[in-house]
């Protein structure tokens, strides 16, 4: 009797192609943390992002000085802001701003945005406040827990000319995404965009990941008690859409980092994306049996 051929397993996408180890790794790596300590990581998140940048302080991220290469709206280009019709100052609202990796050497480029960030950690937003380039202008930074109403105790409702989301909804839990999104939403402008860049699905830093850190498909948890999500375009796409957005553009972005002390070139996957919020948005509610 011939032997059966068994189909060889493919595992991937446009961006990256899964060796055989690999696909085995993630394959074996079906067990999930205990409910109890998902729900211990869930309670003691804001904790876990504090002690981070009580240890790290400004050290750990490197300024993103990239951000004006990939989206040319920081610079007040390919983009005509919705605060241009009132003639009020355009703002930009950082979400997950940290220490201000992002924020800073936007001012230091002579940004004509006033500036709002917030984030999860009050430490990391005491050491923003201490900054000498953000707090000597009009800026303002604030505490805010995304899942919740509370950004919409800070900030008015369509408001705001661009919001970013630079490495910081891969820390929520996926059931708490369309949350976050629907505040951000509603603080937009009309006409308003959110840029947007994530972990993506395989990126390095997930394969990476041990047996005993896997809370749930393409979300873990790190030795620090933080978490990361890694998202598919897909995905990305769908929870925008989801809360009202029109997308622009959604991609993998592929990048290498290298490094020099193990002589090893690390490919690193995310999703970058912008997404607009519509001049107009209908919604049509039907009585039952119309």
């Amino acid at each position: 009797m011939a032997m059966e051929e068994k189909t060889p397993v493919t595992l991937g996408h446009r961006s990256r192609t899964l060796t055989a180890e690999e696909i085995e790794k993630l394959s074996d790596d079906k067990e999930t943390v205990s409910d109890f300590k998902q729900r211990k990581l869930e309670e003691e998140a804001k904790k876990h992002w504090d002690k981070f940048y009580m240890r790290n302080e400004t050290r750990f991220f490197k300024d993103r000085h990239w951000t004006t290469r990939e989206f040319e709206e920081l610079l007040g280009q390919d983009f005509e802001l919705p605060s241009k019709a009132t003639g009020d100052q355009p703002t930009l609202l950082e979400v997950g701003c940290g220490v201000g990796n992002m924020i800073v050497p936007l001012i230091e480029e002579g940004s004509a945005f006033r500036f709002l960030a917030c984030d999860f950690s009050p430490r990391a937003v005491a050491l923003l406040k201490e900054n000498p380039m953000f707090s000597k202008g009009s800026h303002r930074a604030f505490v805010c827990d995304m899942t919740t109403s509370q950004l919409l105790e800070e900030v008015p409702r369509e408001s705001v000319d661009i919001v970013t989301m630079i490495f910081m909804l891969s820390a929520i839990s996926p059931e708490k995404m369309p949350t976050v999104i629907n505040n951000v939403f509603s603080v937009l402008r009309p006409g308003g965009m959110v840029l947007f860049r994530d972990y993506g699905l395989y990126d390095q830093a997930q394969l990476r990941f041990k047996r005993g850190h896997k809370l749930r498909e393409n979300f873990y948890a790190r030795q620090d008690g933080t978490r990361a999500f890694y998202f598919s375009e897909e995905v990305v796409k769908s929870l925008f859409e989801s809360a009202g957005f029109q997308t622009k553009e959604n991609s993998y972005v592929t990048r290498s980092t290298i490094n020099r002390k193990e002589g090893i070139d690390v490919p690193r996957i995310f999703v970058q994306s912008k997404f607009v919020k519509p001049q107009a948005r209908y919604l049509m509610q039907f009585a039952d049996g119309v």
